[in-house]
């Protein structure tokens, strides 16, 4: 089974590249999307989407309540709720998405859980990996997947050459 985890510099496009990937496949994806959420231009929190179920929620943002990681509350609720419970995917799903493996994500036991049972599984993943985590989960997944970073450089031709793997 094919896993991939994709790192880079923040801001550089990771989240994008996934997105890519899905729109270049036919394949039935699962799993969970983060976008950035912004006022005035200016970020203010992460949003949570279940890709299958278009479920959306609150990761983090700088008016929440819950665990804090430097300006921003991670919103357990929604991690768990909409975040575990989509990784944790329908048998019908043809590639499980995590984006991302980070520190937000890295609060909850649940969400960590749900990430290791599907890392068990013979599951196709593909997965954005925060790029200096040392929890013992991100070290798991350096070890046991291909880690492609994205640059500047290669971030418009990424998408193609990982959905040609998937294929």
């Amino acid at each position: 089974m094919l896993r991939i985890a994709i790192t880079g510099k923040p801001g550089v496009g990771k989240s994008t590249v996934i997105s890519k990937v899905v729109e270049k496949l036919e394949l039935k994806a699962c799993g969970i999307r983060a976008a950035e959420i912004r006022v005035n231009g200016k970020r203010q929190g992460f949003s949570i989407e279940d890709i299958d179920t278009g479920r959306k929620g609150i990761l983090s943002h700088v008016a929440c309540t819950g665990p804090k990681l430097g300006k921003y509350h991670v919103n357990l609720e929604d991690l768990d709720g909409i975040g575990a419970a989509a990784i944790r995917a329908p048998s019908g799903c043809d590639l499980v998405l995590i984006d991302e493996v980070g520190p937000m994500e890295l609060r909850s036991e649940n969400f960590i859980r749900a990430v290791e049972e599907v890392l068990d599984s013979d599951r196709p993943i593909l997965a954005v990996l925060h790029r200096s985590s040392n929890h013992p989960l991100a070290q798991r997944i350096r070890k046991d997947f291909e880690v492609l970073t994205v640059d500047e450089n290669n971030r418009d031709d990424l998408p193609e050459r990982i959905a040609a793997r998937f294929r």
